[in-house]
């Protein structure tokens, strides 16, 4: 449905140039997340998703492991990803904190 044509992005793309901003969509197409910046690079790579919030105030940050979203390029170039995880998922998962 919708993002069946879309090609996945290789594993060299899986680069925070490449996905930060990415919009991250969970079941049923809904819009749970973006990409606010990666752990690494490729397959292995943790994924920091803003979850929620409004205009940058009250998001909160989780980790996402590379394997469990599907970042791929829509036809106007546009990287997004999909996850199985829902956005009540993404909730509850304990909150990703900057070292610095």
């Amino acid at each position: 449905m919708g993002h069946g044509r879309h090609p996945r992005l290789l594993e060299h793309e899986l680069v925070q140039e490449n996905l930060k901003g990415a919009t991250v969509y969970g079941q049923g197409n809904e819009e749970i997340g973006k990409v606010s910046h990666l752990h690494g690079s490729g397959p292995s790579a943790q994924v920091i998703v803003d979850v929620g919030g409004f205009l940058g105030l009250g998001a909160r940050h989780v980790s996402l492991n590379m394997a469990s979203l599907d970042f791929m390029r829509d036809d106007n170039g546009h990287v997004h990803a999909i996850t199985a995880w829902t956005k009540h998922d993404l909730e509850q998962m304990p909150e990703h904190h900057h070292d610095n």
